[in-house]
């Protein structure tokens, strides 16, 4: 890959990422400590409260996961559960009858999880046989 192109693919993976992934060090963060706001949605969904915290560790474990070096399985794991999370939560506020807007929320970070995975160096991939 050219030098000019490979630079934009890094600057993008970046951009990605720091607005996908590591976004969600402010969720696990407000989950983690159960910000009203994240008490409130979760009981609308139906959901314990203590789920916050299950999911809030996973999300800071899962930032950590994808911005060190190396460990390129952790970090398939790692934006395999970002996916699963906000698929779930898409699909939560579906299935409880909310409006289009908050639904479609989480899947604009969904979107920027899946263009930080496509776009990640050869160095944080699985190598393959």
């Amino acid at each position: 890959m050219p030098a000019n192109k490979q630079k934009i693919k890094t600057i993008a993976y970046w951009v990605t990422t720091i607005l996908g992934p590591a976004s969600f060090v402010m969720g696990g963060y407000l989950f983690t400590t159960h910000g009203a706001q994240q008490v409130e949605t979760l009981q609308h969904l139906g959901y314990p409260v203590y789920v916050l915290t299950m999911l809030g560790i996973c999300k800071l474990l899962g930032v950590i996961a994808i911005l060190v070096p190396r460990f390129p399985r952790l970090k398939e794991w790692a934006y395999a559960g970002f996916f699963f999370d906000l698929a779930g939560a898409a699909a939560s506020h579906a299935f409880s009858g909310e409006s289009l807007f908050v639904i479609i929320q989480p899947l604009v970070f969904l979107v920027l999880v899946m263009a930080s995975w496509a776009l990640r160096p050869a160095s944080r991939k699985l190598a393959s046989k």
